[in-house]
């Protein structure tokens, strides 16, 4: 059996999680971001001694790279990848908007996580309701026309810590905000695709995904 130890600490709430042939068997939360660094190596040991695993059973370590808080995006891949160098494992790396939207019951409908940057800024994508990705992660200034052809078009869920910044500031009908929050399954799912596709990081070169490299006024549509 397959065991990969998940990571996650590029939102407030991180989480750790082991999974077995992609489905979870054991986790832990963190909701104070300040606390992630400490919560990471205890919560991981109580994990596996959880499962009766010694570290070196684990498969494979996968991390959520980023976009997202900076400390907690350098905590989780100097961790994950402190884990796969002392193990001899593999990394995985996956993205923190291909996550949430991968995490959010759709029905359909396209989806756009938003994670809050500075002032009006957020990091987002945009999904079909197949999960393909319409735009490609990016920061973007919000304005009350960001989305609007796309909009005009069809509904479309809008979720994470930004989009409290953006339902303040559009009036259109097809712009919905469900609840959302950090879950393990979509991650170990990932995780575990990637695994049997072999799709691993560099080990030496992987390093968090910042996704702002510059300040963009991009208005989607």
């Amino acid at each position: 059996m397959t065991h990969i130890l998940v990571i996650q600490t590029a939102l407030d709430e991180a989480f750790v999680c082991l999974s077995r042939e992609g489905s979870v068997v054991g986790e832990r939360h963190c909701t104070e971001r300040k606390d992630h660094a400490a919560f990471l190596h205890p919560a991981i040991r109580s994990l596996l001694q959880e499962a009766g695993l010694a570290p070196a059973a684990v498969d494979a370590v996968a991390v959520v790279e980023g976009p997202g808080s900076y400390t907690g995006l350098r905590v989780g891949m100097s961790c994950a990848k402190g884990l796969c160098f002392a193990l001899s494992k593999p990394l995985v790396t996956l993205n923190t908007l291909d996550w949430m939207a991968a995490s959010m019951p759709n029905g359909g409908h396209w989806t756009c996580p938003m994670i809050d940057a500075r002032r009006m800024e957020v990091f987002t994508a945009l999904y079909d309701g197949q999960l393909h990705r319409v735009l490609d992660p990016v920061p973007i200034v919000l304005s009350p026309d960001s989305f609007l052809d796309h909009l005009d078009a069809r509904p479309i869920l809008f979720f994470g810590s930004g989009s409290a910044k953006w339902k303040d500031l559009t009036l259109h009908a097809n712009a919905r905000f469900p609840e959302w929050r950090p879950a393990t399954a979509a991650t170990a799912e990932m995780a575990w695709s990637r695994f049997l596709r072999s799709s691993f990081a560099d080990l030496t070169y992987a390093e968090p995904y910042y996704g702002k490299a510059f300040h963009s006024t991009l208005k989607p549509g």
